[in-house]
């Protein structure tokens, strides 16, 4: 199995918790995979955990992933960490297949030399945030981090404290279209959004304003020729090239 190809032209892609279409989403394989291809950048979910460590996964508990019920902000970072995760086909075996940390993440981005596209899971409080944002300048990266995040709260943050970092409002159904243009302007953030609540003249309309544009999660080619059309900067993908 391998990516599907696009033609032409095409915004900067970002591999959806690495290359999830497939390898198994958010663990250094699947980083790893994406960065032996063509892609601009890596995306991943950082949560705190009960410890106070960062871990990389997306849900708030290991049941999909790891078939053991742990939550993470309630476990602690060893814990998590000794799971073995379920393989794309649902099976456990490869020993390879674990929660990566967040120093991992940010090192096999730096080694293959692919952006960052860092996911705030969650609210964090200040100074996890600041934590983070550390750990990543520590293992060289943080000139080549975006930050993105559903919490406004973490963005005002990382705004507050990285003036000119790029940074993304994560927005999903339900959102309020002028209230995330309002923060958008007030805290010089970029938008990522649900790539079906996308139009043509909301693309126009943020590029007016000097905002650029992030969709997820696109995996049909003509959903990408669509919004590459429109003008989008960036596609958040599983398995599109």
């Amino acid at each position: 199995m391998d990516t599907l190809r696009l033609t032409g032209k095409k915004p900067r892609m970002i591999a959806h918790r690495g290359l999830s279409g497939i390898e198994m989403e958010n663990t250094c394989s699947a980083f790893v995979a994406a960065g032996n291809r063509t892609y601009f950048g890596i995306e991943t979910d950082v949560h705190v955990t009960g410890d106070g460590g960062y871990v990389i996964i997306h849900d708030d508990t290991t049941k999909r992933v790891a078939g053991d019920d742990l939550r993470v902000e309630e476990s602690t970072f060893e814990t998590l960490r000794a799971l073995r995760l379920k393989d794309t086909d649902g099976k456990r075996g490869r020993a390879d297949l674990r929660l990566p940390s967040l120093r991992e993440y940010s090192g096999i981005c730096r080694k293959y030399e692919k952006y960052s596209v860092l996911e705030l899971k969650n609210h964090m409080d200040p100074e996890q945030v600041d934590r983070i944002i550390q750990i990543v300048r520590e293992e060289g990266w943080l000139e080549k981090t975006i930050f993105i995040s559903f919490d406004l709260d973490n963005m005002i943050h990382v705004r507050e404290r990285l003036p000119e970092q790029k940074a993304q409002y994560l927005v999903e159904k339900g959102f309020d279209w002028d209230a995330a243009l309002a923060a958008l302007r007030e805290y010089r953030l970029d938008l990522d959004i649900q790539f079906d609540l996308l139009t043509e003249e909301r693309v126009r309309q943020l590029h007016a304003m000097g905002a650029e544009v992030n969709v997820w999660t696109v995996n049909r080619p003509e959903d990408a020729e669509r919004l590459t059309r429109w003008g989008v900067d960036y596609i958040t993908t599983n398995i599109l090239e």
